[in-house]
């Protein structure tokens, strides 16, 4: 199946909620993600913005929600990311899915493989998407 689609996600709800808690846990409260009425008072965006990296750790949720590990797996880590791109703003408010192609397969010793997917996060009714990651994950069967 390398080189093939495997398909998108189910959306997911970008809430503030969801910021604020990514923020206390990362102690990044960068008003531009925190602070909705300083946002409108500035005007650099319409609304408060998703994290990059919030974006980027849903990788783990959408392909687990997505079922991409083969039935035999007993276990799988993240191995880690070639390239990640981040090109557009994630509003508070809005869905976002991830679109997965398998680019790479690779026996990684006794009992280990290594997957590569590029992945692509759209935001539901903006064509630009918002990241793209070159993203590796290792399962042992």
């Amino acid at each position: 199946m390398v080189g093939e689609p495997l398909g998108a996600s189910d959306w997911f709800l970008v809430t503030q909620e969801n910021i604020d808690q990514f923020g206390q846990v990362t102690h990044d409260d960068y008003w531009i993600h925190t602070d909705p009425e300083r946002v409108e008072k500035e005007g650099i965006y319409d609304s408060t913005i998703a994290h990059g990296f919030f974006t980027l750790s849903l990788l783990t949720y959408f392909n687990n929600e997505m079922k991409l590990w083969p039935k035999d797996t007993k276990s799988g880590v993240n191995y880690g990311l070639n390239k990640v791109r981040w090109m557009a703003p994630v509003p508070i408010g809005k869905r976002i899915r991830n679109h997965v192609v398998l680019t790479d397969f690779r026996k990684q010793g006794d009992n280990r493989f290594v997957f590569t997917y590029n992945c692509k996060i759209e935001v539901e009714g903006i064509e630009k998407p918002a990241m793209k990651a070159e993203w590796l994950g290792m399962i042992f069967v």
